[in-house]
């Protein structure tokens, strides 16, 4: 008679990482709105966009796009790792800049501090040559 052996797979039990202050980056650009929260280290704990969220061409850029993309993110970041304190990095000129910001206190979010990360050009791009004759 054939013996039935069942494995059982001894894995380590998952424990639940507290990040109570944390960063959030908003890239808002023309296309679309990203929106990461990470540690203090710099680690990812979630992410969203608004193009994950469904939103295809042009409505991708909207305001209302963005407050979505940060309602998914933050849900994730305050049940799964406790996030009750953020610092908020911004970059890129897109709407979604301050319906991003605005959503945050929707969620009960402390918002310590705002800095805007958005490059400055310095110098141009390269001039076009001289047309030949």
């Amino acid at each position: 008679m054939a013996e039935e052996v069942t494995k059982v797979k001894a894995g380590k039990k998952k424990t639940r990482r507290s990040v109570p202050l944390g960063q959030v980056h908003i890239q808002a650009t023309f296309n679309n709105t990203i929106i990461s929260f990470a540690d203090s280290h710099g680690n990812v704990l979630a992410a969203s966009s608004a193009g994950a969220c469904g939103f295809r061409g042009s409505k991708k850029g909207t305001a209302y796009a963005a407050q979505i993309a940060t309602d998914k993110a933050a849900e994730i970041a305050k049940s799964q790792y406790g996030v009750t304190k953020v610092d908020v990095f911004v970059r890129g000129v897109g709407l979604g800049r301050d319906a991003a910001i605005r959503a945050l206190t929707n969620h009960e979010l402390q918002i310590e501090s705002i800095s805007d990360k958005t490059g400055v050009p310095h110098g141009g791009v390269r001039p076009k040559r001289e047309r030949r004759a």
